[in-house]
């Protein structure tokens, strides 16, 4: 095993680094949370320094870059305390060669150029989240249009990103067993209904609540094969819990080094708190599990890269990285006091921000349902 990064992917985080000191200081995203808005220059700027285009192909302007250059370019904007969970240009893209048509390729791609994620992923209902047989949104066909009809809940994005990528159960399906599909809908056609939610934390993107009410699409709206809209989304799935753990993984190491440096400044009993033992025992243990999150990042998105399959490990990954990045930002709140519980420091941003990544892209126990199968599987007989 090599450890050592590329010349290349060295440069690429040390630019990183450099724009976001110069142009968005944790102030930036401060008053973005504040405020509760999308950061549309942090987006643009990604974009114009190609860092958003990683992993888009060339053909469409993009930037090559394998899945671990991606995971990691993530992990570092998160470390700088920056918003890398919204940076999925690639995957969009991707999802739109494998099975989306020339004309909502050519949307995704505009979209990217800009930055901007080029639609939100309508999945969870009211009553149907881990339980997907009870989506109950409908796709009905009538004089040759389709006809939209329910309601998504906890839709990321949904004010933000120019698209929607809505899955809806086929009214009059011709096979039983394939009667889910994806349309591709504009969020300003009649019909379409946005609520905002309000959210603990990730202030700085919209979730809502989406309400169709006979929205009207043409057959072309259709993405991919007719009834294999779920089968579609599991890959997409995969590769959204790497990114979640990658974003998890950087914000756990943001808080424990605003932590340390703290340690080392505040004084108490005559000497820095970073001398006494049991602030050391957390420094430590933070230390030992950012480790081995990063190590399980890089495993992951290695696999992804030698085209291994991903449905466990990808599952597994963003289990533990999930929890044990809040573990971690907790202990680093701690170290800090009262002071880590303000709004003046980022920390009580990444404890309320880093609990969504235990819910969003599958809960913790999903998570293991998916991975416990697949592993009983392999010791059958």
């Amino acid at each position: 095993m090599d450890f050592r990064l590329t010349e290349e992917q060295e440069l690429l985080l040390a630019s990183v680094r450099e724009m976001m000191q110069r142009d968005f200081p944790d102030e930036y995203f401060r008053k973005c949370d504040l405020d509760r808005r999308f950061p549309v220059e942090f987006m643009t700027a990604m974009a114009e320094n190609g860092i958003s285009l990683l992993g888009v192909p060339e053909e469409f302007d993009g930037v090559p870059a394998d899945m671990l250059t991606q995971m990691l370019i993530i992990e570092e904007l998160a470390r700088m305390g920056g918003t890398g969970y919204l940076l999925t240009n690639a995957l969009c893209v991707h999802n739109m060669v494998s099975w989306g048509s020339r004309e909502q390729l050519e949307k995704t791609v505009e979209s990217a150029q800009k930055g901007i994620p080029a639609y939100s992923l309508l999945f969870t209902e009211p009553q149907a989240g881990s339980d997907n047989n009870l989506l109950a949104t409908t796709a009905t066909r009538s004089n040759g249009k389709v006809y939209l009809n329910g309601q998504k809940t906890f839709i990321t994005g949904a004010r933000d990103f120019p698209y929607m990528l809505v899955l809806a159960r086929d009214a009059e399906p011709k096979d039983p067993k394939r009667c889910f599909t994806m349309w591709w809908v504009d969020p300003q056609a009649p019909g379409v209904k946005i609520q905002d939610l309000v959210k603990i934390g990730w202030h700085q993107i919209s979730n809502c609540e989406v309400y169709f009410d006979n929205v009207e699409l043409e057959e072309s709206a259709m993405v991919g094969k007719e009834g294999y809209g779920f089968i579609h989304l599991m890959k997409n799935f995969e590769i959204e819990r790497l990114v979640i753990a990658a974003y998890a993984c950087g914000m756990a190491r943001c808080a424990y080094e605003d932590a340390v440096r703290y340690a080392n400044q505040r004084q108490q009993f005559g000497q820095s708190i970073g001398q006494f033992q049991m602030i050391q025992e957390k420094i430590v243990d933070m230390a030992i599990q950012i480790e081995n999150m990063h190590n399980f990042v890089c495993k992951v998105a290695w696999q992804n890269d030698n085209n291994e399959t991903l449905r466990i490990s990808s599952a597994l990954c963003k289990r533990f990285c999930a929890k044990t990045a809040g573990e971690v930002i907790d202990a680093a709140m701690q170290v800090m006091g009262g002071v880590g519980y303000t709004e003046d420091v980022r920390i009580s941003r990444l404890w309320r921000d880093v609990r969504i990544t235990r819910m969003a892209g599958g809960t913790d126990e999903i998570m293991v349902y998916i991975a416990a199968r697949q592993i009983l599987k392999e010791y059958e007989g």
